[in-house]
């Protein structure tokens, strides 16, 4: 987590770059959803010839991850396959998804500051969570 403080000179700005995060975000989240799609058919058709093929052999199928190694706090998949990409994008497009929300209801909770009017001699600080604002402190100058 990064948490950064940045100033700006108008509220008009702050609502800026979250337009341009908002829009980053939901670009990204495109490109995701795209992928996902893509793996999603892979790892379902590599699902049933597992099971199919584990069937043929009299084994069970089970969800043993016998390629996964972990170190510390961070997991290597050896040999990794459609079905362990199919979980690694959809964790990545649901983190993309809150991330879009979030910013989507800081942008609505702005709406109010358009109110002030003339800001000239204030300065905003907004205080950041991985670039999404939690607090604005308004500052005269």
């Amino acid at each position: 987590m990064v948490v950064e403080i940045k100033e700006f000179d108008s509220a008009e700005e702050i609502e800026e770059l979250l337009d341009k995060e908002i829009s980053e975000t939901k670009s990204t989240l495109g490109d995701y959803l795209r992928r996902l799609d893509e793996i999603r058919t892979l790892a379902e058709k590599t699902k049933r010839i597992r099971q199919v093929v584990m069937k043929l052999a009299g084994k069970k199928v089970d969800g043993e991850r016998l390629g996964e190694i972990s170190i510390g706090s961070l997991s290597i998949v050896l040999d990794a396959n459609p079905l362990d990409e199919l979980t690694a994008i959809e964790s990545v497009v649901r983190s993309h998804q809150e991330r879009l929300l979030t910013l989507q209801k800081a942008r609505e909770a702005l709406k109010p500051l358009d109110e002030l009017g003339e800001t000239d001699g204030m300065k905003f600080l907004v205080v950041e969570t991985n670039s999404v604002p939690e607090r604005i402190l308004l500052k005269t100058c």
